[in-house]
Formats: C-alpha cells, structure tokens, sequence
C-alpha cells in the first residue's frame, strides 16, 4: 500500500524528468535523483515473519532511541515500558503490528512537528495512537510525526484483527514511532540497537508463574 502514497509525489517529479529527457536532457537530472529518492522512501519490502509464541516485533525500522518506562499516554493503561524507535528518511517507513490482536481504538491528536529526536515530542507533536487488545494483554503503539513529516497514515480502522507482523500504516518522510507493553514484558533492545519492524523482537510477554 506505501506505493499509493507516493503517486502524487511521483506525478510532480517524473512528468518534469520525462519532459526535460526530451528537450534538456542535462536539466532533467534532479528531477530523476528526486524520483529515485521517492521510489526508495515509499519502498516496502516483504518481511518474513519468524517470530513466534510471545515474541513481540519492532513496530518500525531504525534506530532505538529510548527504552523506559512512562505512563502511557492515552486509554488508562497506567505505567508501562516503552520502546521508542527513530526512523531517519532513509528507513523504511511502514509500521507493522508487533503482536497479533485486535485493533480497539485508534486516536489521532494534532500537534506539533518538532524533529523526532526532540524531548516529549510523544506529547508536543501530532501523532495516531493504536491499541491494540492481544490474547496477552494490550499493546500501544504511537506514530509521531517529525520534523519533515507532515502525514500519519493508516490503513486499518477500528474492530480489525492484525497479524503480527502485518502493515497498518506508515509516516511519511522521517518521524518515530513507540511501542507501549505492560510492566511484565521482557525488553530484548536497548538505546542505540537497529531494529526492523516486522522481524526484531523487542520485546517478550512474561511466562505464567509455575
């Protein structure tokens, strides 16, 4: 679905490069670095899923740039453990369910566009809020628009199961993005760690005390 999003900017940087091919071959020469540049940031390559049994995955790529613990921001979830991903304009920028579930509530809240590495930004800049209800607990994901990006997408809606592992949206042109988990989890990434959504686990639920 992330080859959808980048029509319009597709349509304003390849008629000018096609056009100028003919007439100025020379001056054509941005507009195809600005066409590749497009094709490369919408880029949604297939990810295989080998995650299993109480593994939960990176929401996102890029870089970890927090690993603490907050009190969630919406649904009274309480005090949680956060995983907070950066994603640079060279990262993938589809987000991915970290575990299967439902999609309970989505809200999205207007803001700021400070630059994603800039402090309380979960809180200062427009970002959508995902819950997701697992058969382990509830899962909060956060999209936070940055600096550059101006557009949270989604592609599912309320009431819709998720596969972990599978699209939900993306963010377009560098933001970050936060996985909230209940205090039990097991966090497996620590700050400066790379991470791929859909195949790093981040994180485990706890195993039943015996």
């Amino acid at each position: 679905m992330a080859w959808k999003e980048s029509l319009p900017f597709l349509f304003f940087s390849l008629v000018p490069a096609l056009l100028l091919s003919v007439w100025a071959p020379f001056f054509s020469i941005p507009f195809w670095l600005v066409v590749v540049g497009i094709v490369a940031f919408f880029r949604d390559p297939v990810r295989n899923v080998q995650a299993r049994g109480k593994d939960i995955l990176s929401a996102a790529d890029g870089r970890v740039v927090t690993v603490d613990e907050v009190e969630a921001p919406e649904f009274s979830m309480g005090k949680t453990k956060r995983v907070a991903v950066f994603l640079s304009v060279l990262d993938v920028h589809v987000n991915r369910a970290p575990f299967a579930g439902r999609i309970t509530r989505i809200v999205h809240r207007n803001g700021s566009f400070l630059d994603a590495r800039t402090q309380q930004i979960d809180l200062k800049n427009e970002r959508r809020l995902w819950l997701i209800d697992t058969c382990y607990g509830s899962i909060l994901v956060s999209q936070i628009a940055g600096l550059i990006a101006r557009r949270i997408v989604g592609w599912k809606t309320e009431g819709q199961p998720v596969e972990r592992g599978e699209r939900f949206g993306m963010i377009r042109f560098g933001s970050r993005t936060d996985v909230y988990l209940p205090l039990e989890c097991e966090i497996l990434v620590r700050h400066g760690d790379i991470v791929r959504g859909g195949q790093t686990i981040i994180a485990r639920w706890p195993h039943p005390h015996p």
